[in-house]
């Protein structure tokens, strides 16, 4: 892998800079945590285990309502494992200050005043 040019590193800074100016609900989305922990994988894929082995011990003594249950708890241990509750966005997602909202300018066309020494 070959690293940025600092030419190249500015540009993606500026477009970067420019994507976050611009769409403000797709910044937080970036700046947002993930919520996946490996505890939390770890404690459904648990209960998921304990759900697929009580849904076997019901199949092997047919017992229809150990079966519902074991499938239920195995249900339940892939949700915790796979779910995002609790995940928490930081307080302030964007580290920038907030300028005076002048009338909005797309970042193209502030690039292109600049260019023109506007």
């Amino acid at each position: 892998m070959m690293a940025l040019s600092e030419h190249e590193q500015r540009m993606l800074d500026e477009l970067e800079r420019g994507l976050y100016a611009s769409d403000a609900n797709l910044a937080n989305k970036l700046n947002r945590q993930s919520g996946f922990s490996p505890r939390k994988i770890v404690a459904g894929a648990a209960v998921a285990i304990v759900g697929l082995s009580l849904l076997i011990v019901a199949v092997t003594i047919q017992l229809v309502i150990f079966g519902v249950i074991g499938f239920v708890v195995m249900l339940a241990g892939l949700v915790l494992a796979s779910s995002n509750v609790g995940g928490k966005a930081p307080q302030n997602p964007t580290s920038r200050p907030s300028s005076p909202k002048a009338p909005k300018k797309n970042f193209f066309e502030e690039r292109w005043d600049r260019r023109q020494g506007l």
